[in-house]
């Protein structure tokens, strides 16, 4: 794994967008048919299991998941290969009401030839969301 891999800029530009609200940055770092899977199939944040797909859907998905709240990220291991990179991370979630949830997981980013994030995919289940 190299720092400087395409996906690993890619998922850390993410990750510094998504924990300093700057939503803007965060759409920019996206390729037009973009899909995002956080988590993978169905889920209240995702009934049909299909993805969030295209920017628009990825505007209405910071609106409703990212914007709202406070989102701190913690990395415990990295890899890449290809066009992707792959984390085992540690998202914890401070809601407007001031509760706090926290779900552990590994989470990939896919780039296109440019460096643009094509692909986000969170594995982890509802069940996995825990209150602290």
């Amino acid at each position: 794994m190299t720092e400087t891999h395409p996906a690993m800029v890619a998922a850390r530009n993410s990750w510094r967008c998504v924990q300093s609200k700057l939503k803007d940055e965060w759409l920019a770092l996206m390729a037009d048919d973009v899909v995002i899977e956080d988590p993978i199939g169905r889920s209240p944040l995702d009934p049909d299991g299909r993805g969030h797909r295209g920017k628009e859907a990825a505007r209405r998905f910071w609106d409703r998941n990212i914007g709202p709240s406070s989102i701190r990220i913690e990395t415990h291991e990295s890899f890449t290969c290809g066009a992707e990179s792959a984390h085992v991370l540690t998202l914890t979630t401070t809601l407007p009401t001031g509760r706090s949830m926290q779900v552990h997981g590994i989470f990939t980013y896919r780039v296109d030839d440019a460096g643009r994030l094509v692909s986000l995919r969170g594995f982890w289940e509802m069940s996995d969301l825990r209150m602290i």
